[in-house]
């Protein structure tokens, strides 16, 4: 277990799990629908140089894919551009997926992984915070080759 802080902590440690993966490789995130959207496309940024095809699959509905591009002087976003998200190299699974109020059942995000998948396992990255997945029994129900797992403190002066 390495400990890493603030932002650049956060998206270096997921720089860092995804560093191995081939350049051009496909990358599918599954999240849940507006909360787990910009940590994403955040993540997506910090590996911008990969040229990785990556899209997003909100609430792990394989059919609702959608492509997550570079937009010059804006940076990276979900587009509302249908991506084809099957036989995927690495799938990052969010934590806000494993939120009650906001997610689905981690079974739903196993089949997803397993339709998607094909022949070939693809490398599963958690992403998280406030350690969700523990919490809630996750890392004991998907695959997961890594979690990175981030705390989030606020100060209001």
């Amino acid at each position: 277990m390495e400990k890493k802080s603030g932002i650049v902590g956060f998206t270096g440690a997921f720089r860092e799990q995804i560093g191995t993966v081939k350049a051009g490789a496909k990358v599918v995130f599954t999240g849940s629908v507006a909360v787990c959207t910009p940590f994403i496309e955040l993540l997506a940024y910090t590996v911008r140089d990969k040229g990785f095809e990556m899209s997003y699959v909100p609430t792990a509905d394989a059919k609702e894919a959608r492509k997550i591009s570079e937009i010059p002087k804006v940076g990276f976003s979900v587009l509302d551009v249908h991506a084809d998200p099957d036989n995927p190299d690495v799938v990052v699974v969010l934590g806000g997926l494993a939120m009650p109020k906001f997610g689905c059942a981690p079974e739903a995000v196993t089949k997803m992984i397993a339709e998607l998948s094909g022949d070939v396992k693809p490398k599963i990255i958690g992403v998280s915070f406030m350690n969700i997945f523990e919490r809630a029994g996750w890392d004991k129900q998907i695959p997961f080759d890594v979690v990175i797992d981030t705390t989030m403190e606020s100060v209001v002066k």
